[in-house]
């Protein structure tokens, strides 16, 4: 035990001693994440809420022009663009503006696009009537264009992603009409035939099974949207809890160095009680670390005109799992420290494994897009864990049990690390 707190309060002056490393310590992690959370804002909101102009030529002017543009505006994400200083826009400027990088996307209704659509109504419906034995025809254009289709231009330098969205919300837009046009003169020759229900005739409906979204989060009560704070506040404030592993190389070595280690040991006691101190000293850094991100992401990011982070329903698992981050990162930094016999060789390869270690375990970017072998690999990081774990908490609401693997993980893998360095330094001394 005197071991234990003489440990502690080593560390707790050696790091007092060092004002301007421990200033660094905490204000370097707050720096990272705003920085992160600011420069990646914009990319997190390109499909949330920021709202694009779209240029809209309608050569048209019938019902499928005015359902396409009634459909974009009230979808909250476009404004419509369909003139420009008074004038109306024609293709070729619309074309142009696209090709320039002024607008994203240009859509183009072609001149008789709604006519075409009325008339292969009409040609379905004629069908139908016909084995009805109905003898009313609707009329059809006797050549169908079938060239006819509402043109798209992006800007080449839109992402893929985007254009799917757009391809598919127009895509609905245009089974829409042509639904309801068909529906329109299907029960317009049923009227015509049941001359008793003329004006009365029920309207058809189609649609006769919706969509219903759910919450399956245990707090079904929140519901937290993936934004550069919600990812960036976690994913980099675990980055920075790893690098806690240069102080602490960096003084195991030091004290390797001076003799410090060598009295520590003439106190009577046994060698786990010196790690076990510096591991209860440096997880409640670590704690203290990740609580003022998290402060910052709560407080500070609104202030910016960032989102504010939303911490999930069970905070008793995001003290469990940020314990667990705390003493892994340190468990390895003591690792390191008693690996390695020089604080070159130390600081470097700690601070690359680190690097490493963070970009294969999706802290830079989604696990989810790495290649597949990346993937597998990436898994294997504690910075992965760590994430998921607080992923699961503050996006999923997730509570104790739900994130109990990766704590599991977490804590075991340090206490392997922890093995591994009690046993080399044991073996140094015999």
């Amino acid at each position: 035990m005197l071991r234990l707190i003489a440990t502690i309060r080593k560390e707790w002056l050696l790091l007092l001693r060092d004002k301007a490393g421990l200033a660094l310590l905490f204000a370097m992690p707050v720096v990272l994440i705003t920085v992160m959370a600011l420069i990646q804002d914009a990319p997190f909101k390109d499909y949330q809420e920021v709202k694009f102009d779209i240029l809209t030529v309608d050569n048209d002017q019938a019902r499928l022009g005015r359902y396409i543009r009634e459909g974009l505006g009230a979808s909250g994400q476009f404004n419509v663009v369909d003139s420009l200083n008074g004038r109306p826009l024609s293709e070729a400027q619309a074309r142009q503006l696209v090709a320039e990088g002024d607008y994203k996307i240009s859509i183009t209704i072609p001149k008789g696009a709604t006519g075409e659509i009325v008339s292969n109504a009409n040609k379905i419906v004629n069908d139908i009537s016909k084995r009805m034995g109905i003898p009313a025809q609707l009329p059809v254009r006797a050549i169908a264009n079938d060239s006819l289709a509402v043109q798209l231009y992006f800007d080449p330098a839109a992402k893929k992603a985007f254009k799917s969205a757009i391809r598919q919300a127009l895509d609905n837009f245009l089974t829409q009409v042509q639904t309801d046009l068909l529906l329109e003169r299907i029960q317009m020759q049923l009227k015509s035939k049941d001359s008793t229900a003329t004006d009365t005739f029920p309207a058809i409906r189609l649609k006769a099974v919706g969509l219903q979204e759910t919450s399956i989060g245990e707090g079904k009560q929140i519901d937290v949207i993936s934004n550069s704070v919600q990812h960036n506040v976690p994913a980099w404030s675990i980055f920075a809890m790893f690098f806690i592993v240069i102080p602490i190389a960096g003084n195991m070595i030091r004290e390797r160095e001076d003799g410090s280690l060598v009295r520590m040991k003439l106190i009577p006691g046994n060698y786990a009680e010196i790690l076990g101190g510096k591991l209860l000293f440096f997880v409640g850094v670590c704690l203290v670390q990740f609580y003022l991100m998290m402060m910052v992401g709560l407080y500070a990011m609104p202030l910016l005109g960032l989102p504010r982070l939303q911490l999930g329903v069970d905070h008793v698992a995001g003290f469990l799992t940020a314990f667990s981050i705390g003493m892994a990162a340190t468990a390895y930094g003591i690792l390191i420290g008693t690996l390695f016999k020089t604080p070159n060789q130390a600081l470097n390869f700690g601070a690359i494994s680190i690097v490493i270690l963070s970009a294969i375990g999706g802290i830079w970017i989604p696990l989810e897009i790495m290649p597949e072998g990346i993937q597998t690999i990436g898994r294997l990081s504690p910075l992965s864990w760590g994430l998921d774990a607080i992923n699961d908490i503050y996006l999923r609401n997730g509570n104790t049990r739900y994130v109990l693997p990766d704590i599991a993980r977490l804590l075991g893998c340090g206490l392997v690390m922890l093995g591994i360095a009690a046993w080399v330094e044991q073996r140094r001394i015999s």
